[in-house]
């Protein structure tokens, strides 16, 4: 097993198995090459409203890129499919019975923040760490986690650091507008819809967390209650 990859089995009903690998670094995750895609991996093609790159300098959109092979996998599969999907990363062997649109969901959070877009950059380590079917709490907190790691090795190496979780909120709500984005190039570019509810349950997801930041109402606490003893 390659240590360096997010290996994704995803076996359906009929023993078809379709397998997809991640690389948290980001290389190989883009198939500018492939001419068949072109069209609607192009970024002048239903793009993200908040997108930054400048089409003189990008051609392509590199989640859509990083989309390319998965949307050929899942072709004639809708979002209700019941899969059994493996995830083997660093040792582990993870596997769940779900439905594709759970499982896919899943697979698109390493997909999104591992592709080189500018809005999901900062969730990379999220990928290096990559834990598979994340509730909302789990995402809250390794997203808290890796934020406030990040930002206490800026600090550490004289870097300006916030830990008011400013950027965070920011980026979660770009995030929202690249999925909704996304959605809608699959949704113009296919007719299958597990790709495009997978987004929607990744969406769900960046929503939920939007929401504690902004409103945080103590859905950690019960975790943490030896850190908030009185001294």
């Amino acid at each position: 097993m390659n240590e360096s990859v997010i290996s994704y089995e995803f076996r359906f009903a009929d023993g078809r198995i379709w397998c997809h690998g991640v690389m948290p670094s980001g290389i190989g995750s883009n198939t500018a090459g492939n001419e068949e895609h072109t069209a609607w991996t192009r970024l002048g093609f239903e793009t993200c409203a908040n997108c930054p790159l400048p089409q003189r300098e990008s051609s392509h959109c590199p989640m859509a890129l990083a989309l390319v092979e998965p949307m050929k996998g899942l072709v004639h599969t809708t979002s209700h499919d019941e899969v059994e999907v493996r995830v083997k990363w660093r040792g582990r062997d993870i596997r769940q019975r779900t439905t594709l649109q759970r499982g896919l969901g899943s697979l698109l959070g390493s997909i999104s923040a591992s592709c080189g877009c500018p809005h999901t950059r900062i969730l990379r380590p999220m990928a290096w760490f990559h834990w598979p079917f994340c509730t909302s709490a789990e995402t809250l907190y390794r997203s808290l986690g890796t934020y406030l790691l990040g930002q206490y090795l800026r600090q550490m190496r004289g870097l300006s650091a916030d830990f008011s979780l400013g950027v965070l909120r920011e980026t979660y709500q770009n995030l929202r507008q690249v999925n909704l984005g996304m959605a809608n190039r699959l949704r113009a570019a296919v007719q299958e819809d597990s790709s495009v509810n997978g987004l929607v349950l990744l969406d769900l997801l960046a929503a939920d967390t939007l929401y504690s930041l902004e409103n945080y109402e103590g859905e950690l606490d019960a975790y943490f209650k030896d850190f908030l003893e009185q001294d």
